[in-house]
């Protein structure tokens, strides 16, 4: 049995009601999250001004639920770690520039910054709330002589980064939150800051069926949708099948430039 399965469509009223005879004390937490997700898109239009106001009120609460429904600290130690591990064993070395989207309050950061080079990690987030949060696990780690870059994005195109220079992009439980449009943003430029062989991890909520949002935070995607979306913008994605074994909820995708795979075929 694979850990990682496609979700039905959580938004519909079937599964609602389903999901709320399992677990009665769910709802008043999910009532909250509505409340909180009619009054926010009254007030914010654009998505990511909204879900910032969602980091905001998350990380006032608990840094750690802030980038995980599971507000312990052992989860976010093992997600942490889950995600390290991987990468790890999949191609990130020392050496290597990584560029970390969506970093939080280096849930898997702060072992980054630990295993490469210094000055080699660079992180950017939407919430500098959680980059607040993310300066004291630094600090707590004693991570500062890594000299690790923070910074506050406010959309995804990247442009105030460098051409060519990242080897790895990671981003996780970012486009589980990001609006199709968000998403191809990111596709349309993250090619360009990709250095020659590099690869961009991220991490998404897979259903191969209706495709879905549940409030304005959680939107699920057909493997396929994202597998085009990429392709649009000159990027080769595939499926990382090995990552649906590991106890996470979410799947995995590596995307690469079309010009690097011309590049390995003539070579």
């Amino acid at each position: 049995m694979r850990a990682t399965e496609p979700a039905g469509n959580r938004s519909s009223l079937a599964h609602q009601v389903r999901y709320a005879l399992r677990h009665p004390e769910r709802v008043p937490a999910h009532a909250r999250r509505a409340l909180r997700d009619a009054l926010l898109r009254l007030r914010y239009r654009d998505h990511i001004a909204y879900y910032r106001a969602v980091m905001a009120s998350d990380t006032a609460r608990s840094a750690e639920a802030a980038v995980g429904h599971n507000p312990s600290r052992e989860a976010w130690t093992r997600i942490g770690r889950m995600q390290f591990d991987y990468l790890v064993g999949h191609g990130l070395q020392p050496h290597h520039r990584m560029l970390d989207i969506g970093c939080g309050n280096l849930r898997a950061g702060r072992l980054f910054i630990d295993y490469l080079d210094t000055g080699h990690y660079y992180g950017i987030d939407i919430s500098p709330h959680i980059l607040l949060a993310a300066q004291d696990i630094l600090v707590a780690e004693k991570l500062q002589p890594k000299l690790p870059y923070l910074a506050l994005a406010d959309d995804l195109t990247l442009a105030f980064l460098p051409d060519a220079h990242f080897d790895v992009v990671h981003a996780h439980s970012v486009f589980s939150h990001s609006p199709l449009h968000v998403i191809e943003e990111c596709f349309a430029h993250v090619g360009r800051i990709l250095a020659p062989g590099g690869f961009f991890d991220f991490t998404f909520d897979r259903t191969e069926g209706v495709e879905h949002q549940v409030l304005h935070e959680d939107f699920y995607y057909r493997t396929r949708t994202l597998t085009e979306l990429a392709a649009k913008h000159g990027l080769d994605a595939r499926f990382m099948d090995d990552w649906e074994q590991l106890p996470h909820r979410q799947s995995k995708m590596r995307v690469t430039t079309a010009a690097d795979r011309a590049r390995t075929v003539g070579s």
